[in-house]
């Protein structure tokens, strides 16, 4: 490329007449010897983040330690009790009270625990370094993140209810209040998750994500009722945001009630909590 030359031929300079071509700007036209041209614009960014979301789902989709997470544990959690009289979970179908439950657990198993352990790993070997140095800006990188998570959780959905129904399990209530209760713990969940994967190093993450993934599986309200622990127990446990999910879900599929706006406004309140903490805490490196 020749830059152009003044009229005194002393190098490079205005030509007469024209504005000084730059190059540190979007659209910017360069002179060649043979004239001016214009380089060709990037790709749309909504066609960027959604390319980077196909790319975190099937990434997520091979992972055969995701899959086992997010996918074999809850169906087999689920099977498993509600075919084996393994906890008193009341009167009714024990499907009819785990089914809820399951869906509870396959979110935070998804945007909490998967999501927490992939992100460290990422940042840990430099991956998200380079990401964020992509044309792609970092908040598209996250919200790309964050549609992978929802594609995920919609096929888990599916299996889930499928596997349930198959099983006798008969849902009540409207698509409402379960599409905004699994929206709602979906952002807690999110924001919880990039908390830690984006505070603490990887190895660490993955030992932390997984021991909350067990005490909540054991004490939110998933397979075990929340009534069978002591009074004091039970008001702490209720704030939990897998607390609030599964059981918001359960008053609304197995009861029939209407919209939860209690357990909305602690899933709320966790999503607001959470996500303003990954975004002032995450570090990228």
């Amino acid at each position: 490329m020749i830059p152009a030359q003044t009229e005194t031929g002393r190098g490079p300079g205005l030509l007469p007449g024209k504005a000084q071509p730059r190059t540190d700007r979007q659209g910017a036209s360069f002179v060649t010897a043979t004239g001016a041209y214009t380089p060709k614009p990037g790709p749309p960014l909504t066609r960027m983040i959604a390319a980077q979301a196909v790319l975190e789902t099937r990434m997520l989709l091979r992972n055969g330690e995701q899959l086992l997470l997010t996918v074999i544990i809850p169906t087999l959690l689920l099977v498993l009790f509600s075919t084996v009289d393994v906890v008193d979970t009341g009167e009714g179908e024990a499907v009819d009270f785990l089914a809820p439950g399951i869906l509870a657990l396959a979110v935070m198993s998804t945007a909490f625990t998967g999501q927490a352990i992939a992100t460290g790993f990422e940042r840990r070997y430099g991956v998200l370094k380079r990401l964020a140095s992509s044309p792609l800006p970092r908040w598209g990188l996250m919200t790309a993140k964050t549609l992978s998570v929802l594609v995920t959780e919609v096929l888990q959905v599916i299996l889930v209810a499928v596997i349930a129904l198959a099983l006798g399990w008969s849902p009540q209530g409207g698509p409402v209040p379960v599409f905004l209760l699994l929206l709602l713990g979906t952002a807690a969940f999110s924001g919880l998750g990039l908390l830690m994967a984006g505070t603490l190093k990887a190895e660490a993450t993955l030992a932390a994500a997984n021991l909350v993934f067990l005490l909540l599986l054991v004490g939110g309200g998933v397979v075990v009722p929340l009534d069978k622990f002591p009074p004091g127990a039970q008001d702490v446990l209720g704030l939990l945001p897998i607390s609030a999910l599964s059981e918001g879900l359960r008053d609304v599929l197995q009861h029939g009630a209407g919209i939860p706006w209690g357990n909305l406004g602690i899933l709320t309140a966790w999503a607001v909590a959470g996500l303003a903490a990954a975004g002032r805490f995450f570090r990228w490196e």
